[in-house]
């Protein structure tokens, strides 16, 4: 079981869900940390005692950056990504609301080579849909859905190209799934090419400040 778990409530709003995660850390593929919309002006006590605990839970951390689909100056970039690596020890970066299109492709692949070189080990792209060919191939993993539960069963599509991808390198976020569906949303993930993927509860505005209970105990 892989889940990608954008965890976007501060701990000590909701500490049990903060915990949920910490034990069930080995079924991770990464926890997005997002203090505030980013690392925030300064470290945050309680983000890092929890992202301790995560590490020490064998926990991979990214940190979360966004790219407002390319428009964000580099150098600010880069400035998020190290103070999460020196805030919280992160391994690696979400870059949220990445481009999609063919004619941006290689100022995403300039933005994937400078955060590497900043030392992020894992790299996370989330344009939230299908990008162009292309894009999978510069980041370890890609998140090709984000959207509603009602919408991912009854108008999901891809690509033919996905069906090469290795899955591994693939992921799908999905909110508002009734808690009883959990588990078959994260089968369905799998069945449509996604190793990787991240169904909660919650709904907008933000559907990523809850943790389902089920998660600890889902199995694809």
């Amino acid at each position: 079981m892989n889940l990608l778990i954008p965890l976007y409530v501060h701990p000590a709003e909701d500490p049990g869900a903060w915990h949920r995660l910490i034990i069930s850390a080995a079924g991770t593929y990464g926890v997005v940390l997002n203090p505030a919309n980013g690392p925030g002006e300064g470290p945050d006590p309680a983000f890092a005692a929890a992202a301790g605990a995560l590490r020490a839970a064998g926990a991979r951390l990214l940190g979360y950056v966004d790219t407002d689909y390319g428009t964000r100056d580099g150098a600010e970039i880069a400035d998020e990504v190290r103070r999460h690596q020196e805030w919280y020890a992160a391994d690696g970066c979400f870059l949220d609301r990445v481009t999609a299109t063919p004619e941006a492709l290689s100022a995403c692949r300039r933005l994937v080579r400078s955060v590497r070189r900043l030392g992020a080990g894992t790299v996370v792209l989330n344009p939230g849909v299908h990008p162009a060919a292309g894009y999978t191939r510069l980041a370890d993993l890609t998140v090709t859905f984000e959207g509603h539960w009602s919408t991912y069963v009854s108008a999901f599509s891809r690509p033919a190209w996905t069906v090469r991808e290795a899955p591994e390198r693939l992921c799908h976020l999905v909110y508002g799934v009734p808690e009883a569906l959990v588990p078959l949303a994260v089968r369905t993930a799998h069945e449509r090419g996604a190793a990787v993927c991240g169904p909660v509860t919650g709904e907008l505005p933000n559907p990523w400040a809850e943790l389902s209970p089920a998660l600890t105990g889902v199995r694809p």
